[in-house]
């Protein structure tokens, strides 16, 4: 499991949860809803780089264990 994914899907379910309670209402100025929605995204693009940036390092630990492994003739590792 990744738990890395959990967390970000965690954080963005609760973003959403949070913009429900902030959701502007009748009366608030009108960029209170534009400002909350683009917080929003921000937010949750902001966890999709993280996300992404996690999966890069992961492959690139990865492909250096590969050929740590193929250079001392030992083969793919049991890690």
């Amino acid at each position: 499991m990744d738990w890395k994914a959990l967390g970000y899907i965690t954080s963005i379910v609760s973003v959403f949860f949070l913009g429900a309670i902030a959701w502007p209402e009748r009366g608030d100025p009108a960029w209170h809803l534009p400002a909350l929605v683009i917080g929003m995204a921000i937010s949750i693009v902001g966890m999709g780089f993280r996300y992404k940036a996690h999966r890069d390092q992961k492959r690139e630990i990865e492909r250096a264990e590969a050929k740590a492994d193929g250079a001392s003739g030992r083969g793919p590792s049991s890690r």
